[in-house]
């Protein structure tokens, strides 16, 4: 659902900067560093934009980049932590499917017993 309201939003914000950029086609003066240059005021607005975007999806990226380099770190972490644990023999409880059905059933009985304990 949230994939979904950002592209009606992005769609939203496409639309309004076209409509913007169609409106101004005049040509601005834009000065650079060592020289000025006319261009119509729709690529410099549709040039900011995309300058934008580009920047923004760069930022994201270094942060996704970060973000897997970061699981990956902790996966190969806790891979060696269960190794150490199984060499002490510690067993990985919450690691099986098969335990935490064992479990959650011994926590109801446990309940049960202490609603029957209370109650009496």
């Amino acid at each position: 659902m949230n994939g979904q309201v950002y592209v009606i939003l992005a769609i939203i914000f496409v639309i309004i900067i076209a409509v913007f950029a169609v409106i101004n086609v005049e040509p601005v003066a834009v000065d650079y560093l060592f020289w000025t240059a006319d261009s119509p005021l729709i690529l410099v607005i549709l040039f900011s934009v995309l300058m934008g975007g580009l920047i923004t999806a760069a930022v994201g990226a270094i942060r996704l980049y970060r973000a897997h380099h970061e699981i990956k770190k902790l996966r190969t972490e806790n891979e060696r932590l269960k190794k150490r644990m199984a060499a002490h023999g510690i067993t990985d409880v919450q690691g099986k499917e098969e335990n935490k059905k064992e479990s959650r059933k011994e926590m109801r009985q446990e309940a049960k017993q202490a609603k029957k304990s209370n109650k009496e």
